[in-house]
């Protein structure tokens, strides 16, 4: 099971950490990572981590002004979000799955093993 948590609303330049609890072994030997959704859109890639905590991808759109880490020893992965814009503005879901982690970039999370239920991510201008 996965809960995602520390969404809300944030100004424009602002920032956000979105974390992601997992129970259970769901966390081991998997890559984990956040994928988002926006109104009318489709889910897209946003970053992911390899299952050592030593590999981390990003997608062009957030590159540089988000940072995803996963606590060592702990199910715990975390999306520092920094300069938020207005089009960050979307439902952030975590997965995780057994691939590796750098084929995560700009999929859309088909066949994901486990994902969150999500947390609204709001941006206002």
């Amino acid at each position: 099971q996965l809960v995602e948590s520390g969404g809300g609303l944030a100004q424009a330049g602002g920032s956000l950490r979105l974390s992601c609890a997992a129970s259970g072994r769901t966390f081991s030997m998997s890559a984990v990572g956040w994928f988002r959704q926006a109104p009318g859109k489709e889910r897209e890639f946003v970053s992911a981590v390899s299952w050592t905590g030593g590999s981390t991808y990003y997608a062009d759109s957030v590159k540089g002004r988000f940072t995803i880490s996963r606590a060592k020893g702990k199910n715990m992965v975390y999306l520092q979000m920094n300069s938020l814009k207005p089009e960050d503005t979307a439902v952030y879901y975590c997965a995780v799955d057994s691939s590796d982690a750098s084929t995560w970039y700009g999929s859309r999370g088909h066949d994901m093993d486990y994902w969150g239920k999500g947390t609204q991510v709001t941006v206002s201008s």
